[in-house]
């Protein structure tokens, strides 16, 4: 990934919140669990929400091959992906002024098939383990059927950037001086205990990473 805008992605509303650094791009990636996939087909315009994995400078989806989605990307339509993470809701003085906290990337390309089955079991290993780290190594891998009836597509992460909003509301100058709370209510995305399914064998203990499971970007590049 270039550390330089192109016209595709070189924010123009408020620049100074952006970012090209593939490693900030990366950490919001790797944060986020669901993607929301633009492309146009027959001059209707979709918009697809769907999880994703990345592995280095490439992110990977999946489905049956029978999803419209996937067969579309599959005959190289252009795609816009996009991720944003909520971090808070910013409440100015003024209605005019209020906002968010947030994260976000834009990425731009086209997918390509993955049908070397090396790089396919370890894209849906990338794609496990990004949804809960650790998961692929307990779990049974795909069979030969399995892995048949799976479609795997990869999107290069060469063209993207980051938006990022932080910090406190900014009112207009003379609004300062309004009897108006201010400030930030933050927002997390947080795990409620592990509910264990009925047909589980009773021997079995939660697992760490499902007790103490949170999203945090784990760059790697």
């Amino acid at each position: 990934m270039t550390h330089s805008p192109t016209s595709r992605t070189q924010v123009k509303r408020v620049p100074q919140r952006a970012s090209y650094d593939p490693h900030q791009v990366y950490n919001i990636l790797d944060e986020g669990l669901v993607c929301h996939l633009g492309f146009v087909v027959e001059g209707q315009p979709f918009v697809i929400p769907t999880a994703y994995g990345r592995l280095e400078d490439k992110l990977y989806i999946h489905g049956s091959p029978a999803s419209r989605m996937l067969r579309t990307l599959d005959q190289g339509v252009e795609v816009c992906l996009t991720v944003t993470l909520l971090d808070g809701l910013v409440l100015a003085r003024s209605a005019f002024h209020h906002s968010m906290n947030y994260r976000s990337v834009v990425l731009f390309g086209t997918a390509t098939r993955v049908d070397d089955p090396t790089e396919k079991l370890t894209a849906l290993k990338a794609f496990t383990d990004h949804v809960v780290p650790d998961r692929w190594g307990e779990v049974r891998p795909p069979n030969p059927q399995e892995l048949a009836g799976t479609l795997v597509l990869a999107l290069a992460i060469a063209e993207a950037s980051a938006k990022v909003r932080t910090g406190p509301p900014i009112d207009a100058p003379e609004d300062y001086a309004l009897p108006v709370w201010a400030g930030e209510i933050p927002l997390r995305l947080t795990a409620a205990a592990p509910v264990a399914d009925d047909r589980c064998l009773p021997q079995l203990e939660v697992p760490s990473y499902a007790v103490a499971y949170k999203r945090v970007g784990q760059c790697h590049v």
